[in-house]
């Protein structure tokens, strides 16, 4: 094979090898099914690679018979040398076939066979992910959970949700609500009941996709049991899964954006549960949603009381500053600053100081970080700097030097003012006054 010379039009302009599946773009340049489709559908480029021509996923790719026979020929005459033989292709998936097993889901006596089918495609390429979403799959498979929910039958589940969690990227961008109701968070919360570990785990990768998806009525009308559930499901998650620990997470993140809900979640305790999986050690991702959410539940009062009852609440937070990522960072010092400016008794000052809050605070000003994150910083120690500047972390004309600038600034900026309104008024005065020049007085 190596001193076998390919005819250049065999080879795929993207793949750079021999083409298995040629087929021609509305462009007119023949690539590689698999190449062109990756291209367009899992790397969701809007160009052809070759002529810069616009393309798009709907864009008609043609087979080339007559190009894919003489590549088989070819392979055929070349055997000898090493050249593998390259077999017919498969039929390609068609939107109209994908269409047509979707509605055999809502055929009870197909409904299992027909999942693994679904799924079989799913796993075939992005293409045929892309075509499921937008043929429905969402709807049918949450219309089979909720249906498996009200009988009772769990027959069916666990194909279900492995198939909504193999299309998982596809299914997250798709729009509208997954469902029209409220009923399949019902559902999936029923479906944490099981014993199957996997299934808990799709389970929650299903409830994170609804919750994102959701209408705000439908999360404004989420009880204190549902975030009862939710963390009791989230205390148990971290022993076996890291995929429902993040779903889970998620949809919390998503559901505080209410006040209703923050309330209820801190009366259920969340920020001691969430305080409890930041000190599990978790991934950068875990991290920022942990964070995410406590931002959100210490804009209360109560949120903030519980963060501080909790020993290691002040410390678990200022820890992961400059730690985990730049999204961490914020959402960390934001933290740092509600405790600061609304809940800053003597005895939080204290511990601030103790926990190395303060010294953090003091990195983040030297640090590459944002300008503005300097600055909240700054705004932190600024305003406790009477208790901490003598802590030996703390650098008093860091903090003052800032507040020296702005105060020469708007002294200057006033000066400038005062001449100004000086002029005007000695302009005034010797007959400049806007309608006409007086030229004895200006020359």
């Amino acid at each position: 094979m190596e001193n076998t010379e390919v005819p250049e039009y065999f080879i795929c302009p993207i793949s750079l090898q021999i083409m298995k599946d040629p087929v021609t773009a509305v462009s007119g340049i023949t690539y590689d099914r698999e190449s062109i489709e990756n291209w367009l559908f899992k790397s969701h480029n809007t160009i052809c690679p070759v002529t810069k021509q616009a393309l798009s996923t709907d864009s008609g790719l043609t087979p080339n018979h007559t190009l894919r026979r003489l590549i088989q020929a070819w392979c055929s005459l070349n055997a000898a040398q090493g050249v593998e033989l390259i077999p017919s292709p498969d039929p390609p998936l068609t939107r109209i076939r994908v269409a047509s097993l979707i509605r055999d889901l809502y055929l009870p006596n197909f409904r299992i066979k027909t999942l693994r089918k679904l799924e079989a495609l799913a796993l075939e390429s992005e293409r045929s992910r892309v075509y499921l979403v937008e043929a429905g799959l969402a709807k049918a498979v949450a219309s089979l959970i909720v249906s498996r929910y009200k009988t009772g039958e769990r027959n069916g589940l666990e194909e279900a949700l492995r198939l909504l969690y193999t299309v998982r990227v596809p299914l997250s961008q798709s729009r509208g609500p997954v469902t029209e109701n409220g009923e399949i968070i019902d559902s999936l919360m029923w479906v944490f009941g099981c014993d199957n570990k996997v299934v808990k785990s799709h389970a929650a990768f299903a409830l994170k996709v609804v919750v994102q998806k959701a209408n705000p009525g439908m999360l404004e009308r989420l009880k204190p049991e549902f975030f009862r559930s939710i963390l009791h499901h989230l205390r148990e998650a971290g022993i076996r899964s890291q995929l429902e620990t993040n779903s889970l997470l998620h949809v919390l993140l998503e559901a505080c954006l209410w006040g209703r809900n923050r309330a209820a979640m801190v009366e259920s305790g969340a920020v001691f549960h969430l305080i409890e999986v930041e000190l599990r050690g978790p991934e950068k991702k875990t991290t920022e949603l942990v964070l995410g959410i406590l931002y959100h539940l210490c804009s209360s009062a109560d949120g903030r009381a519980q963060l501080l009852s909790h020993a290691a609440g002040v410390a678990v937070v200022s820890r992961r500053i400059l730690k985990v990522s730049p999204t961490a960072d914020d959402r960390a010092v934001l933290i740092i600053g509600l405790i600061s400016k609304y809940s800053g008794t003597s005895g939080v000052v204290q511990e601030m100081l103790r926990v190395g809050s303060v010294a953090k605070l003091c990195t983040v000003m030297q640090a590459n970080c944002a300008s503005y994150l300097k600055e909240k910083a700054r705004e932190i120690l600024r305003a406790h700097s009477d208790v901490w500047k003598d802590s030996p972390c703390v650098e008093v004309p860091t903090l003052t030097r800032q507040s020296r600038r702005w105060r020469r600034w708007v002294s200057t900026v006033a000066d400038g003012l005062q001449r100004w309104a000086s002029m005007v008024a000695e302009w005034w005065r010797m007959g400049f006054n806007g309608g006409g020049v007086v030229a004895d007085g200006l020359q």
